[in-house]
């Protein structure tokens, strides 16, 4: 199928099985001239007489505004993991091709008026930047990176993700959303925290609004039985010759597989971040749009302007 027939497809899907867009008028970070009310206040001069609350007033015995959120166009950045470990997938598709389908349907979900979105593809044949377009424009591009250019599938990025989002966090000069989507897994092979990813998803989350799209196949999660196998790491070039029939071995590689990704949920959240993991094995789109429909990737609201 083409980059033009898959994105049409997807459009299509995410059309059928959402009711509206990923944030509408997406809440502003600041306050200032909008909609929704945010904060009682002690009136000042200059404020609107028509948003005193009349009753606060009357309790606090001078008049009492409301402030309002100032609502903006959303500027959506989006880092996309293209790296050796994504060219793997034993389900329905590989994790590169999941990230990308992920990615071109956040541009869709995102696509409102004014709203763009950029951004960020690193492999080890290094980062790709793409400036910030209409977030549609910005879908169709990303499903064409998806089709038309495999990920590597060996070879160690020289910046590896932590690099990437502390550039990301830099390169966003405006407050907005950004979204991560990558499999979380350190060439070093890492699996407790903490992980070196951490104090700069911190550092983007204190400034952003930032969902992290983790992808996942069900091998990484459990070991089949399939006798003698030898692994090979796709980023380093090790190998490793394994014993799949040892039930004891499987129970291992359960049991660490699972503290891992525990550990990895845990250290996204602490990090201020939205957390969701999607599969090769299971309806993704179903599940990232069950997420947007329960309002978790609505904006927060933590960050607010001096007063």
């Amino acid at each position: 199928m083409s980059s033009f027939g898959a994105f049409r497809r997807l459009d299509l899907m995410v059309q059928r099985r959402i009711d509206g867009p990923l944030a509408g008028e997406h809440r502003g970070l600041r306050l200032g001239p909008g909609s929704e009310t945010e904060e009682l206040t002690r009136y000042r001069p200059g404020d609107d007489i028509r948003r005193i609350d009349w009753n606060a007033t009357a309790r606090a015995s001078e008049p009492q505004v409301w402030r309002t959120r100032a609502e903006h166009a959303l500027d959506t950045w989006l880092l996309l993991d293209r790296t050796a470990s994504m060219a793997f997938g034993t389900a329905q598709a590989e994790k590169a091709d999941l990230a990308g389908q992920l990615a071109a349907a956040v541009g869709l979900l995102a696509d409102q008026p004014g709203n763009r979105m950029g951004t960020l593809a690193f492999s080890a044949r290094g980062p790709v930047w793409t400036r910030p377009v209409a977030a549609r424009v910005a879908a169709r591009r990303l499903m064409r990176l998806a089709s038309q250019d495999e990920p590597e599938r060996h070879g160690t990025p020289a910046d590896g993700l932590a690099e990437m989002i502390d550039a990301l966090a830099r390169r966003a000069a405006r407050p907005g959303l950004c979204v991560v989507v990558s499999d979380l897994l350190s060439p070093e092979g890492a699996f407790s925290r903490p992980f070196d990813w951490e104090q700069p998803l911190r550092r983007l989350a204190s400034r952003h609004d930032v969902i992290v799209l983790e992808v996942v196949d069900p091998r990484e999660l459990q070991l089949p039985d399939v006798g003698h196998v030898v692994l090979q790491d796709p980023e380093t070039g090790r190998r490793r010759d394994v014993y799949t029939g040892d039930p004891r071995l499987r129970a291992r590689y359960a049991e660490a597989a699972a503290a891992h990704r525990a550990a990895v949920a845990e250290a996204v959240r602490h990090a201020g971040a939205v957390h969701l993991q999607l599969r090769t094995d299971q309806d993704w789109l179903a599940d990232l749009l069950r997420a947007v429909r329960s309002g978790r990737f609505r904006s927060r609201g933590r960050r607010r302007s001096n007063r």
